[in-house]
Formats: C-alpha cells, sequence, structure tokens
C-alpha cells in the first residue's frame, strides 16, 4: 500500500507577528515530521493568525448588502487594508517562508505554508506549497474571498486554480490548494480535480459545524479526490477533517473520513491510501468522463439575479469584483 500523511495542525490562533509565529510553526512542523507525515499543513494565514483590526460584530456582515436594506442610505467606504488586518504583510522572498524553506528541506517534509502576502495593493490571503527539497512548487491565493464582510473585503483575490506534480517519498503526487470560502462554491474543487488534482489541500479559519462539514465531504465524493483541511483548534472550532473521496467499495458504499479532530489542539495525521484512490479513480463514474460542459454555459456568466443582488461600498452592485471574473 502507497500511503501520503498530511498533518493537520490544528493549532490555537497565534499573536499577529510572523517572528513569534515562525518559532511556533516550526515546532509544530518538527512534531508532524516526527509522526511520519509527508505533508504539514497549516490554518488560514498561519503568518498573523488571521488577526483582525475591526471588532467583532463591527462590520455586522452588512458591508455587501441588497440594496432594499440600506433604506437608501450609502454604505459607509470601506477601510484601507492597512487598517483592517493586524500583522505585517509578508513576501515569497521574505525570512518567514525561506525559514520554512529550509526547514522543509531539513526535515525531508513537504510545507503548505499559509500568510498574509504583501502584494501590488491590498495583501493576499496566501498559501505555497513547499516541497521537501525546499522549493516553491506551488503558491495560491485564496479566490473567492469573503467579499461580503470585513477583514477580507481588504484583500485581492487570486485568478485562479493551480496544481503541481508534489515529489514525495512515495513518488509524485498531484496536489492543489483552496482556502476556507473557496470549499464553499463546488467550482473550486472541480477547477482542481479538471486540473487533475489527487489530493486537495485547505486551509481554514472559522466554525466548521454540520453544514460546511458536509460541504466539504461532498467535494470529496463528486471529485474522487482526497481531500485534507486543517482549522484552528478552540471552542466552536476546530474539527480539521480529511476524506479520501473513495465513496464505495466493492460494490458497496463506504465512509470516506480519513480522520475528524476535535476542539483541541494537536498534530492529526490523515492518511491517504494512494494505491487506492487511483484505483478508484480509473473505474467509478464521477469526476470528468460523464460532464456536459455545453449544458453549464451559466456557470461563467456574470450577471447577478434576484435575491442575490449585493451593493458593495462603492454603491456598485458586487457581481463581477476583482480579477477572478
Amino acid at each position: 500500500m502507497t500511503t501520503l500523511t498530511v498533518a493537520l495542525l490544528q493549532l490555537a490562533p497565534p499573536g499577529p507577528d510572523w517572528r513569534a509565529n515562525l518559532t511556533l510553526g516550526e515546532a509544530a512542523c518538527r512534531r508532524a515530521a516526527a509522526l511520519g507525515a509527508d505533508i504539514a499543513l497549516f490554518p488560514e494565514m498561519w503568518s498573523n493568525g488571521y488577526g483582525s483590526a475591526v471588532p467583532d460584530g463591527s462590520a455586522g456582515g452588512d458591508l455587501y448588502r441588497h440594496p432594499s436594506l440600506w433604506d437608501g442610505a450609502r454604505p459607509p467606504a470601506a477601510p484601507r487594508p492597512e487598517h483592517v488586518w493586524l500583522g505585517e504583510p509578508v513576501t515569497r522572498d521574505s525570512p518567514f517562508v525561506t525559514r520554512f524553506r529550509e526547514l522543509a528541506a531539513e526535515l525531508e517534509m513537504a510545507i503548505a505554508l499559509t500568510y498574509l502576502e504583501r502584494w501590488d495593493g491590498p495583501p493576499r490571503n496566501t498559501l505555497s506549497l513547499i516541497d521537501r527539497h525546499g522549493r516553491l512548487v506551488l503558491t495560491y491565493a485564496k479566490v473567492h474571498t469573503c467579499a461580503f464582510d470585513l477583514p477580507e473585503a481588504a484583500l485581492t483575490p487570486g485568478e485562479g486554480f493551480e496544481v503541481c506534480a508534489l515529489d514525495t517519498a512515495v513518488g509524485e503526487v498531484m496536489t492543489g490548494a483552496m482556502i476556507c470560502y473557496d470549499r464553499e462554491f463546488p467550482e473550486s474543487a472541480r477547477a482542481l480535480m479538471l486540473a487533475g488534482a489527487e489530493i486537495v489541500l485547505t486551509p481554514n479559519a472559522c466554525e466548521l459545524e454540520s453544514n460546511r462539514l458536509a460541504q466539504f465531504r461532498s467535494r470529496a465524493m463528486e471529485n474522487m479526490t482526497g481531500m485534507a483541511m486543517a482549522n484552528y483548534a478552540g471552542p466552536g472550532w476546530g474539527h480539521s477533517v480529511a476524506h479520501d473521496g473513495i465513496a464505495f467499495a466493492d460494490g458497496r458504499p463506504r465512509d470516506t473520513l480519513v480522520i475528524e479532530a476535535g476542539e483541541a489542539e494537536g498534530i492529526y495525521p490523515a492518511v491517504f491510501d494512494l494505491d487506492a484512490l487511483r484505483d478508484y479513480r480509473r473505474r467509478e463514474s464521477w469526476g470528468n468522463a460523464f460532464r456536459r460542459p455545453a449544458a453549464y454555459r451559466s456557470l461563467t456568466g456574470h450577471e447577478v439575479r434576484e435575491p442575490f443582488v449585493r451593493v458593495g461600498p462603492d454603491g456598485v452592485p458586487a457581481a463581477g469584483r476583482g480579477p477572478a471574473q
């Protein structure tokens, strides 16, 4: 049996200082390597602990609302990005990323590192996948930013979903990534499956209740893809989870769950049987073979119809915002 182990780093939310978080993250990666992990997966925006300067409830999900809910008043202007996020944005060649590249090579373990990325304009919510040789093999920025509310309305969204051939001790594994809110759009995982993903890494930073957990299970089943998600620990949070995407065996339904954590902090190894997954993908009916793309033209349209019309802080309808149109 050929296995791949993804360590879900379910860590307590740290402060916004990337230097302190580097130290905490390095310790977590060393524990993951000691458990035999091939990949260590961080929660979302580890560099600043997803730290926001927006007080809880101050935006209330109202940055983008239906026009009728504004009662004729113009929405308030969104704060500038530097007034929203705590912690210093970092670049791909920063000491933060560079140290984790050195660590990956030392431990001979891939690291899926997350950070608030400095960008030309508002920062990005980014994952960089570092292979076991210390090379940056995939950098992905969150496409579906939570643009309906602060602080994520003050981010530059990513432009697409890519997959890389990750070199591991058991050979190349086609690996992709999505981040938190991305998993609530079936198109995200579908795009990664179409690009060849066998394993999808998913950093997270929100409550994982039964509906979101069920969504994630569906993403694995409908794409015959292994899915691994790491969330922050704590009351109401946690539940880092992995599914192998193998929904049937010997003609009978089976549970795709590989592991689900509770709320406690810890390193949770998710072990994927690559041989079984690849055999399943060769013989089952989900995935790509029986799709009918010509019937899905509306999926690439930009029109937003009632009751989903929303207005942004500039008074412009929210459809088609950002580069990922």
